[in-house]
């Protein structure tokens, strides 16, 4: 069974002294930086010793990130020069990895079931409960992706199964007290 959780460990990015707050506060005054960041924290994207950008082993140009973050690539240089010489944030923007392929839009093609599930974010065990009563049901989980809640609005629980998940099962989900809405897709 291969999980891959979307979360950055324990690096919480929105409460209290956390590192999204720490990075808000180093760049208050270059939103543009700030959004540069953000994608590079959604994407899972690394800056070397040099100021590259790297997506997983491949290198990225500053003009790609520019356009996918809708800034100039200057931008890109200075945000990647900041990461790299940061004594807090270098260190998490040289280790920071890409978490792999998600099955969830390819599911149905390779005959599995996805569910989306949208549970309250500050309550823990919504994997737990999720996973428990697939598993209960005699279903394989292939893989979990979580949408982090400080990135994402509305963040969602994918869950890849080996085949479709019954509605019975899908009730299970809906009765657990911190879910609010199940999706078979």
């Amino acid at each position: 069974m291969l999980v891959l959780i979307s979360y950055i460990g324990s690096l919480p990015l929105s409460r209290g002294n956390s590192l999204w707050s720490r990075i808000k506060a180093k760049l208050e005054k270059y939103p543009s930086r700030e959004k540069v960041v953000k994608l590079m924290v959604e994407l899972g994207m690394s800056v070397n010793e040099k100021g590259q950008t790297f997506l997983g082993s491949v290198e990225v140009s500053h003009s790609k990130v520019a356009k996918a973050a809708g800034v100039d690539r200057r931008v890109v240089r200075e945000t990647a020069k900041f990461l790299k010489d940061d004594p807090e944030l270098g260190p998490i923007f040289r280790k920071i990895k890409p978490i792999g392929p998600s099955l969830a839009g390819i599911a149905g093609i390779l005959g599995m079931g996805v569910l989306e599930v949208r549970a309250d974010p500050t309550k823990p065990g919504t994997v737990t409960g999720v996973s428990g009563a697939i598993s209960r049901a005699g279903i394989n989980i292939r893989q979990i992706i979580a949408d982090d809640p400080d990135l994402v609005p509305e963040p969602k629980l994918y869950v890849v199964t080996e085949k479709k998940v019954p509605g019975k099962v899908i009730e299970e989900i809906l009765g657990l007290p911190f879910v609010a809405s199940v999706s078979a897709m």
